[in-house]
Parts: structure tokens; C-alpha cells; sequence
């Protein structure tokens, strides 16, 4: 989670909410709902820690399905460590399992996948979730050419340099057991090879196995890889701009999956503008102006007046009387003063190109930090009167004046 920096200094990236819930409960709750499914594995390099477990056991609970966690002993790619957890993968006798990556936000079709296998293929073929990109952004993903008839995939480039296709890679698959075959022969050929890498690293480990690189290039056109193509809606978080951009499309979609997530309009309620998420331990005055696309955490204080849209606000911050907070994320237990004003530049995809998807900004071009949301870290202290523009502050900073254009160290 370099990318996600000031954020994911205090919670592991995957468990950073979007819309309300950790952004990998998104991922959990769509698996829980496909029949038949026995187990979720997290994989994943990090500590495990506190934060971790309490999310593992609530979301046990609460999906009422087994979520373990397993810690590579170092980060192993997106196919190393599959391969070397196939083991636990196998062990209920698995006749198939979904591979999501957590920094996506998606609508998660794993119930349509499950029925495209059977139509397309044999019982031992892989599918993988494509969606649209427009010609120049394709360039920034995995490009799938398919055979327009059987969907089967004839050829696949991860970053192309030239045009290849403007059907792009989701990181969310589907593989039946036989992957591990293929994933074995890149095993035993990186051992053979264990080249010294050009790449800075020096010495590569034969278990570091990317799958689309190392897997799915070679499994193309061999009449085992299919591309599911989906419309709904999709999106990589990558950086904590875009995470503002995932929770608006999932509080687009809570109108159908959880209206009861959606805040409305009460007596004695702040205003609500579009879609908004607050939780319930939040207290917030009458006179509070919220939307569209808000989320609001656990124990936060939204004071008289208070103006706040396309932000999120996480636990225990503190928004004193008319403050202004404008594409924003307020970090866990900071205090914006009265009459202040947080704003940050959106860094949304083009809103007249159905097919755009969010850049992965640069946090600097020619020297100049890049203008992009303001995110405060936790436990920031913002005065009265001032205003913060499309800046990053990291933790525990006390500001005593206004900022525009900077990262606060």
C-alpha cells in the first residue's frame, strides 16, 4: 500500500473503508453469496495483526462462512502465493475457487462467471473477469484479445507499449485445480533459470510467480483461458484518490444491494444529498449539509452548519461549526476548526467516456506535487479559519496556518 500512503500507515490497505465497510468486506460479502462456497483464504504479506483478527471474527459472524488468513513469508506475487498455499486451497477437495485481488472495487459477478464456465469450456477451463477500457488507458492493464464467438482468450500482454485491446484484465478470476499444473511448470523453469534479474533487485526467488505475466501469456490461445466480460461497474484502488471514486460506486449500488446502508432525509436529521453513508454511532447537527458521496465513521461529531461532499470521514473526526470539507479524506480522530476549509482536487475519470477509468495519478509532474485530494492522516489538528487545498498531511500534525499544493511532513 506505498500508493495509499499517509493512509494505510494505520490500517493494513485491504481493511481502509470505502462506503462504510473495509474494503475487502466488499470482496467477503459477494463470495458468501455464491452457493456452495465452503472457505474464504485471505493471502497476504502483512503482520497479522490486532486490527486483522477483529475483522476475521466479525466477519465470520456476520457471513457465517470460515475467513482464515494466511501470511506469505515474503510477497510472492499474485500467483507465488497461491501456489504456495495450494495445499490449504486443495483441502476440502475444491472443485473450483474464485482469486480476487483486494485493491479492486467491482460488482463482483462470481455467480455469472460460475454459469459462463459452464457454458464455455470444459470442466477444466479458467475464467477471467474483463471489462472495457478506452484505447489509450488499456495501455495500463492487462489487454485480453478474445475469439469473439467462444470468448476463448487467443492472446494476453500485461502493460502493453502499443494497442493490443480494449478488453482489460479485472484481477478477479476463476480456476478449477489444474491452474497449480501450470503455475508448477513456471516454479521449475524460474528455478532452473533463477537468472540474475536486470531489475535493481539482483537476485529474483523462483516462488515470486506473477500470474499474468508468467501464467496467463502462456496459457493463451491454449484453449483453456475464457474471458467473462462484464458491464457492471469496476475500478482499481490504487492511490486514496481513487478510493473516493470506489465508494461512490458502491453507495451507487446499496440503493439495490443495502438500501438500509443509505442514509435519507429525517426530521431533525442533517440535509442528505445523494447517496450518503453514516454510521450509527455518528453524531451530527440538524443543520449539516452531507452529499453526495459521503461516508461517515464510526463516533464522528459533524457540527452546526457543517458542509461536507465526496469525502470520506473516518472514525473519531471531529468536524467543528461550519467547516467546509470538499473531496476530502479526514483521517481517523482529527479536528478540522470552525469556519475552516478542506478541499482537494478530484481526480475522477472522464464523466463523458463510458468506457474511462481512473489514471493512477503521479504524486508529482515536473517537480510540482500533482493536485489531487487532500488527505489528512490521523489524529490532525487543522485551526480555525484556514483553508487546506489539495494537499497530503501526515499523522499527528498540529497545522497553525493555511497550506495550498503541499505534503506536510
Amino acid at each position: 500500500g506505498t500508493r495509499f500512503r499517509p493512509l494505510s500507515f494505520e490500517v493494513p490497505k485491504p481493511l481502509f473503508p470505502v462506503a462504510g465497510v473495509p474494503m475487502v468486506q466488499h470482496h467477503i460479502e459477494a463470495c458468501a453469496k455464491v452457493p456452495g462456497m465452503k472457505e474464504i483464504l485471505l493471502m497476504g504479506f502483512y503482520q497479522p495483526h490486532e486490527a486483522l483478527s477483529r475483522f476475521l471474527v466479525s466477519a465470520q459472524q456476520e457471513f457465517k462462512i470460515p475467513i482464515r488468513y494466511l501470511q506469505e513469508y515474503a510477497a510472492l506475487g499474485t500467483g507465488g502465493g497461491i501456489y504456495h498455499f495450494r495445499d490449504q486451497i486443495l483441502s476440502g477437495g475444491a472443485e473450483a475457487f474464485f482469486v480476487l485481488n483486494a485493491d479492486v472495487c467491482s460488482e463482483f459477478p462470481l455467480q455469472e462467471m460460475l454459469e459462463f464456465r459452464q457454458q464455455h469450456g470444459d470442466a477444466h477451463s479458467f475464467v477471467i473477469l474483463g471489462t472495457t477500457a478506452n484505447r489509450t488507458q488499456a495501455l495500463n492493464y492487462g489487454c485480453i484479445v478474445a475469439n469473439a464467438d467462444t470468448q476463448e482468450v487467443q492472446h494476453y500482454v500485461e502493460k502493453p507499449s502499443t494497442f493490443v485491446s480494449e478488453i482489460i484484465n479485472c484481477g478477479i478470476y476463476l480456476f478449477t485445480p489444474a491452474i497449480f499444473q501450470h503455475i508448477g511448470e513456471v516454479f521449475q523453469r524460474n528455478q532452473q533459470e533463477l537468472v540474475l534479474e536486470e531489475s535493481s533487485n539482483g537476485w529474483q526467488r523462483a516462488e515470486v510467480i506473477r500470474l499474468e505475466q508468467d501464467v496467463f501469456t502462456a496459457l493463451a490461445g491454449s484453449g483453456k483461458l475464457y474471458v467473462y466480460k462484464t458491464d457492471g461497474f469496476w475500478s482499481q484502488i490504487k492511490s486514496a484518490g481513487s478510493a473516493i471514486y470506489a465508494s461512490r460506486l458502491y453507495l451507487n449500488q446499496y440503493s439495490k444491494s443495502h438500501p438500509e446502508r443509505l442514509a435519507q432525509n429525517k426530521a431533525g436529521g442533517p440535509i442528505i444529498q445523494g447517496n450518503v453513508y453514516i454510521h450509527p454511532t455518528a453524531s451530527i447537527s440538524s443543520t449539516a449539509v452531507l452529499g453526495p458521496n459521503v461516508s461517515i465513521g464510526e463516533g464522528v461529531t459533524v457540527g452546526a452548519g457543517v458542509r461536507v461532499r465526496e469525502s470520506i470521514v473516518l472514525h473519531g473526526a471531529s468536524l467543528h461549526d461550519h467547516t467546509c470539507v470538499l473531496n476530502t479524506i479526514v483521517g481517523w480522530d482529527s479536528t478540522i476548526g470552525r469556519w475552516a476549509r478542506v478541499e482537494g482536487t478530484p481526480s475522477d475519470p472522464n464523466p463523458n467516456d463510458p468506457y474511462a477509468k481512473i489514471d493512477s495519478e503521479t504524486l508529482f509532474r515536473d517537480g510540482r506535487l500533482t493536485p489531487s485530494i487532500t488527505i489528512l492522516g490521523c489524529s490532525v489538528t487543522i485551526p480555525a479559519e484556514v483553508v487546506i487545498l489539495n494537499s497530503i498531511v501526515l499523522p499527528h500534525k498540529e497545522l497553525s496556518r493555511s497550506y495550498k499544493n503541499q505534503i506536510i511532513l
